[in-house]
């Protein structure tokens, strides 16, 4: 008699939406009937905001992935992209600890981890770049068939990047056109503006100046 087949792992896709204090994640689940929501909420650093609190920061959202990691089994992890603003280099910098962390977990499981910018996340999901706050929950709510709006918005931005990374798949899928699969948002690193870069040089020209 022959062993009953082994039945294949659900189809789940993890967004997350990095912070260095907190981090809002959720887990999709694509079944049959569309998309449920296996669970969603956040991961919060430990306190303390001396630089020498940051290996403990750090450390305590790594563990907080790898838990959801490893409990659901993703088959792919999307993240929203690091933009740096010229403005705030700073807040780049310190978004890209929690975001190396993540990056870290997923690759350690061989798990796939996608970057979506922030604008691609809206137009994808409420069709229309520049969507407000409110507007993406209301459209990730719409989307879920959830009672409510998400709450926080942590949580609601988490939801939302997985759901971007099912549109811009076409289902579930290990890449998209629309995602930047080394982990490494080259363009932001590069220049204010992700969207505008010079790949024969990798310069940016400065702003208000001719190249």
């Amino acid at each position: 008699m022959s062993p009953a087949p082994i039945p294949p792992l659900p189809r789940r896709i993890l967004g997350l939406d990095p912070g260095l204090q907190t981090t809002g994640y959720a887990v999709l689940e694509v079944a049959d009937g569309g998309l449920k929501v296996c669970e969603a909420g956040v991961v919060r650093s430990a306190p303390g905001r001396e630089p020498a609190d940051m290996a403990a920061r750090v450390k305590t959202l790594y563990d907080g992935v790898v838990e959801v990691l490893d409990q659901w089994r993703p088959a792919v992890m999307a993240v929203e992209q690091l933009y740096a603003h010229y403005d705030h280099p700073r807040t780049a910098i310190l978004m890209a600890h929690a975001r190396g962390a993540y990056f870290l977990a997923g690759a350690q499981r061989g798990i796939p981890v996608l970057s979506y910018a922030a604008t691609r996340v809206k137009k994808l999901v409420t069709g229309s770049g520049r969507a407000g706050k409110e507007q993406m929950q209301y459209a990730v709510a719409r989307e879920l068939n959830l009672a409510g709006p998400p709450e926080p918005h942590d949580v609601a931005d988490a939801l939302a990047i997985a759901l971007c990374h099912y549109f811009a798949s076409g289902g579930l899928g290990r890449g998209t056109r629309f995602a930047t699969v080394t982990g490494v948002n080259e363009k932001a690193l590069l220049g204010p503006d992700p969207d505008e870069i010079d790949d024969e040089t990798h310069t940016t020209p400065p702003r208000g100046r001719s190249a």
